[in-house]
């Protein structure tokens, strides 16, 4: 996983190429295929990693009867960081107390992130979790941008949010506040994990600061995970779809990203992105057994018509 420093990290890349500001996308390669046309490939390597980060998070969903919500997160954070661990063997000496710092707020971030998210699937279905949490993203692309027609298109995610909570077939109407809560803050530490990831991956080098901060959110979330599930999370059976779920969600589609983002503009990845609502949706169909209205699918279809409107307006 030794790549070089300009696509060190893919949630970096997803990051910046969400937010489209021109700092990051120039340092994502966003200039790199300007005005050509994107070759199929890094396009499928992203939808690829799109369907094994949501179909991870369905297999997790199938986990936390065996191990709660708490020790899923720890499960998956636990194996992540030990991959990246050994495949990057970041160094430790030479940096400053304020890249420490980043690297620290980056962890915390994403352990934040996938805590509430978990919580969040635990509750309600995975496709309307996906849903409100890219909401996140969004507003941050949108005040990071002074352009009226992306308050606009943040004025069509609201609506699709308000036809998800209208009460229809699995809207918020039907299911549990409190799971609704969850994504929304789930998205909101998504934000803040996206301004951090840009940081840490100009701090440190390669893949380096993605590894450190794995290992930082996995530290955060032992004790809960320990809390919730103590010697459940010690089942061989358990450990093992832990594992799972930490390639599926983590490794697999991290090294899918680093790979298509040497061939692909960051404008063209970050609308590839705002796909993963349609993802997650169909699977927890298949997997999960979790249908949608025709409400809903509307909802999320409104949804990741203002993220892709949102991310092209800026790169224009």
């Amino acid at each position: 996983m030794t790549t070089p420093h300009a696509a060190a990290e893919p949630t970096t890349a997803t990051a910046a190429a969400t937010v489209a500001t021109p700092e990051a996308a120039g340092g994502l390669g966003g200039g790199r295929g300007r005005g050509r046309g994107v070759a199929l490939a890094p396009v499928a390597l992203v939808v690829a990693g799109g369907i094994s980060v949501q179909f991870g998070s369905a297999v997790a969903v199938m986990l936390m009867p065996r191990a709660g919500a708490a020790g899923v997160v720890t499960l998956r954070l636990l194996a992540a960081a030990l991959v990246l661990l050994i495949l990057c063997r970041p160094k430790v000496r030479g940096y400053k107390r304020a890249d420490w710092g980043t690297v620290v707020a980056f962890g915390v971030a994403m352990a934040g992130m996938n805590g509430l998210f978990y919580q969040a699937v635990d509750r309600i279905p995975l496709g309307t979790a996906v849903t409100l949490e890219v909401l996140g993203p969004l507003a941050l692309s949108v005040l990071a941008s002074r352009r009226l027609v992306n308050f606009v298109w943040a004025g069509l995610a609201l609506a699709g949010v308000a036809l998800l909570g209208s009460g229809g077939g699995d809207g918020f109407g039907s299911l549990d506040v409190a799971g609704a809560a969850y994504a929304v803050g789930a998205g909101a530490c998504w934000a803040v994990y996206i301004l951090f990831s840009a940081r840490t991956g100009r701090r440190f080098p390669q893949a380096d600061g993605l590894a450190l901060a794995m290992a930082v959110a996995a530290i955060l979330s032992l004790p809960l995970g320990a809390i919730q599930s103590g010697s459940k999370l010690l089942v061989p059976s358990t450990i093992g779809l832990g594992a799972a779920v930490a390639i599926l969600s983590s490794v697999l589609p991290y090294t899918l990203e680093l790979l298509a983002l040497r061939r692909l503009p960051a404008s063209t990845f970050a609308v590839l992105m705002s796909l993963e609502p349609a993802i997650a949706a169909t699977a927890g169909f298949l997997v999960l057994h979790q249908a949608l209205s025709a409400t809903d699918a509307l909802a999320i279809a409104l949804v990741i018509g203002a993220s892709v409107g949102a991310v092209r307006s800026q790169v224009r």
